[in-house]
């Protein structure tokens, strides 16, 4: 706490127990203890350098021929420790280690492992060497290094998700081969400070920073059983209709394709060899095959550029049958997951059950598919593949259909012929299932601008053949949607979809291929910036936890805390139990994560799962995200569900305790573009701010995961208020209603532009012998618009936040005596301030 935030906010608190005759100020007490704390840290910082002073000014000179006398040597002492001073107290080093007395992640080097072999574990010793580049394995510690990798050797570091101390190291050898090198550590502290030694020593002598934002294609094509075209180009250069791309990117590559095929009547390996073909012509390169899954004819094909062929790991595949008695695979979904980084990525392609009256049959399919295919951390096993992944996407033939009588195939043409979607568009299956809730919650798709993909006569894409003679009589197959790609990605993380259209010149199936293109930020293996003996311990901080269950289950539950920030998952027991008991709960729960450096808790993402005591059975997962606490104590609203269904809400607030240090600015941090207006960008005040966040639209509305509807705002599953008031308020949450506000708070600086970074970490790769194409001229506009550049307190995403819910309800959590999602609730609380449980009987 700061004095300004001390005068805003707490002073009237501190003032209102005085006169109350309380001589007890809370305020005051807080914000002595952060004055005196901040002085205690000048001072350890001082007095090291005035040890350094009072020995180079009482150091007697020995005397001899050409010595200097000790008052001409004084000033040169002196202003050589001034200057070495003031560089150590610049980057926050001014302690010594010994001084420091903390543990550094890097003191032991080497560093004392087990090396995995053959089912046997020998002691070995591994040393970092940051200034020469090289990895050395040592039998001892004293001993000679037997054996050594320079930077451009070491391939790969995989952490593995079921031992979390445990590291595979990816090397290459003399002649050319790669050798798996398997280490345990002490712990995960150990594993993440030798992983940040070798990134530091990567960074240093690499001439390939790594991204921060790649792009990814997305394709799906029902190729009706029929070999394709012998030219399929415009489908991977997103050219046709809808939303596609500018003929000035058709030669620059995407990072990652991923292309989905159902009624694939080629083999795995002459459909691989197409897409290699056309992508080597399209852009030059040879990408490299990162995975292929096939269920009958459903097939889910990914490749990435060979500069990325190391990124990639953690990779897993799977399918499942949908067809009938869920035993067969002409209908099903085949799915690919892995880890980009430090990001991960999930992949289904789909083929639902057809026909315009089984809705009801797909909506459980995609049930069935959500239940049983088993995709990522095999340690996520509460939570389905909708929460497993950083980026969700899914894609394929879905089959849902128009749903208009069949009399009106004649009027739907004609709508089609005059691009006129939107009256189509609402009596699309798939769209008035979403919003009942019904299938893919939460899921984003971008607004659809193309004519319906099926059912074309072949040949030609000028006429629907929407009837079909059979022996029962004639079937009518409405122009529909059944092609589409959709996507679910974790709160406050940046994916912004630049294309999503269908092909016109790809005849050979009654399918039109479907393509659609994603700008994705991505993290990299983190190296901090603070001085390990320098950085204080930090902490995740949840509290005020009410969670509203749709059950009538009387039993106990608690909560657990999966992250790959934290050394493991973290139960809370007994937090709360049902029936008509009344019992206190726990006060939060302070989360240790491996590193407490802000721009790595920045980038992390929390996983909640509500489980039964008794059963430890899951009934409701959620994902909360740590950059929304990144300046202050904030609250979060999240939707749990469960196999895809909504089970509940959860309520909290969330706090970080972190070292100091500025964020690195990502390059998609400040490339905004602002939609033309005649009001131009205004940041709000305090008067204007509400109006602001009501009429204020960004021509990128789903930066960092959120989406932004005028007069119809769209249900995200979560939601976070930024509150201008520090923790003591804490108790008063849950008395009064909220509004979604900014922060105001002076380390906020929302009127500051963020410096910007050096643009190297976009992921380009140039063609292996085309020259590179020179910057087209119709872009120079563009780059003179001038940007809107928020910064990292906006996040970008003020304007498009989704309203919250009223929380206007008494200590328990619901109103007048019941909740209004159910009329059979649980709700449960856990208050760090108020303590209380209720159960509300039907």
């Amino acid at each position: 706490m700061n004095d300004l935030e001390y005068f805003r906010t707490s002073i009237c608190l501190d003032v209102e127990q005085a006169q109350n005759g309380n001589s007890n100020l809370p305020g005051l007490k807080k914000l002595l203890m952060a004055v005196c704390k901040n002085l205690n840290s000048e001072i350890s910082r001082v007095l090291p350098a005035l040890e350094i002073f009072h020995r180079a000014l009482d150091q007697q000179l020995s005397p001899g021929p050409g010595s200097f006398s000790k008052q001409s040597l004084i000033p040169v002492v002196t202003f050589e420790v001034i200057h070495s001073f003031i560089l150590n107290h610049q980057t926050g080093k001014t302690k010594s280690k010994k001084a420091s007395g903390s543990c550094s992640l890097f003191d032991d080097n080497p560093l004392q492992v087990k090396q995995e072999s053959i089912g046997m574990s020998t002691k070995m010793f591994l040393k970092v060497d940051v200034e020469s580049g090289k990895l050395y394995f040592k039998k001892s510690k004293d001993g000679p290094e037997d054996k050594y990798f320079v930077h451009n050797k070491i391939l790969k570091l995989v952490k593995s998700q079921k031992m979390h101390a445990k590291l595979i190291i990816m090397v290459e050898t003399e002649k050319e081969k790669t050798l798996k090198k398997e280490f345990v550590f002490d712990d995960t502290k150990k594993r993440e400070g030798f992983c940040q030694l070798l990134q530091q020593l990567k960074n240093k002598h690499s001439e390939k920073p790594e991204p921060d934002m790649i792009t990814v294609f997305v394709g799906t094509w029902n190729m009706g059983t029929a070999g394709p075209p012998n030219n399929i180009d415009s489908w991977f250069q997103c050219k046709g209709q809808g939303k596609t791309s500018d003929e000035s990117a058709d030669h620059i590559p995407h990072d990652i394709y991923v292309i989905g095929t159902q009624e694939d009547p080629l083999s795995e390996r002459e459909w691989a060899e197409t897409v290699k073909s056309v992508l080597r012509k399209i852009t030059n390169i040879s990408f490299k095959l990162v995975a292929s899954h096939t269920l009958w004819n459903i097939r889910i094909m990914i490749l990435a550029k060979p500069e990325h062929e190391n990124r990639i790991s953690h990779i897993f595949s799977d399918s499942v049958k949908t067809g009938i008695a869920n035993t067969l695979g002409n209908k099903g979904a085949v799915g690919v997951s892995f880890m980009f980084n430090g990001t991960s990525f999930g992949f289904v392609n789909s083929h639902l059950t057809s026909g315009s009256e089984k809705k009801l049959r797909r909506n459980q399919n995609y049930t069935n598919i959500l239940r049983f295919l088993n995709l990522g951390d095999k340690k996520l096993n509460p939570f389905d593949i909708t929460h497993r992944f950083t980026h969700l996407f899914w894609l394929g033939d879905l089959n849902y259909r128009v749903e208009l009588p069949s009399t009106e195939a004649e009027y739907i043409v004609a709508r089609i012929k005059q691009q006129q979607y939107q009256e189509l568009l609402s009596k699309d299956q798939l769209n008035m299932e979403r919003n009942d809730e019904k299938v893919f919650l939460h899921f984003d798709e971008e607004e659809i601008t193309f004519p319906p993909t099926y059912r074309f006569e072949r040949d030609t894409r000028e006429k629907y053949a929407y009837t079909k003679a059979k022996a029962t009589g004639t079937k009518y197959n409405l122009p529909s949607w059944c092609d589409r790609v959709l996507r679910k990605s974790y709160p406050l993380v940046h994916v912004v979809c630049h294309s999503y259209g269908c092909t016109n010149d790809i005849m050979t199936s009654d399918h039109s291929p479907v393509f659609a293109s994603f700008e994705v930020g991505v993290a990299s293996q983190f190296v901090s910036k603070q001085d390990p003996n320098t950085e204080s311990q930090g902490g995740i901080q949840i509290m005020n936890c009410v969670a509203v269950l749709l059950t009538k289950a009387k039993t106990k539950f608690f909560i657990e805390f999966h992250s790959s920030c934290l050394e493991s998952e973290i139960t809370t027991f007994d937090l709360f139990s049902g029936g008509s008991v009344f019992q206190p709960v726990c006060r939060g729960t302070l989360l240790t994560p491996i590193i407490s450096d802000p721009e790595y808790l920045l980038d992390q993402h929390i996983l909640i799962c509500v489980k039964s005591v008794d059963s430890d059975e899951s009934y409701g997962e959620g994902c909360v995200a740590l950059r929304a606490a990144q300046f202050c104590y904030r609250e979060f609203q999240i939707t749990l569900t469960h196999h895809g269904e909504r089970t509940g809400t959860l309520t909290g607030g969330i706090q970080l305790h972190t070292s100091e240090g500025k964020p690195t600015e990502k390059l998609y941090d400040f490339i905004k573009v602002e939609r033309d207006d005649a009001h131009g960008c205004v940041f709000p005040s305090f008067e204007n701010r509400s109006a602001m966040a009501q009429t204020h639209d960004i021509s990128n509305p789903s930066y960092m995961g959120l989406s932004f509807k005028v007069g119809n705002v769209k249900e995200k599953g979560w939601s976070y208020n930024m509150l201008n008031r520090g923790p003591d308020a804490a108790g008063q949450m849950g008395k009064e209603s909220k509004k979604a506000g900014f922060d105001l708070s002076p380390t906020a600086k929302v009127s500051s532009r963020p410096p910007l970074p050096t643009p190297r970490n976009r992921s380009y790769t140039c063609s292996e012998n085309k020259p590179q194409h020179p910057t087209p001229t119709n872009l120079l506009p563009t780059l003179q618009k001038k940007p809107v550049v928020p910064s990292r307190s906006e996040g970008g995403t003020a304007p498009s936040r989704p309203p919250l819910p009223a929380k206007s309800r008494p200590e328990g959590g619901c109103s007048d005596g019941r909740c209004a999602l159910t009329s059979f609730p649980l709700c449960i609380s856990a208050n760090s301030q108020r303590q209380s449980f209720s159960h509300f009987s039907p």
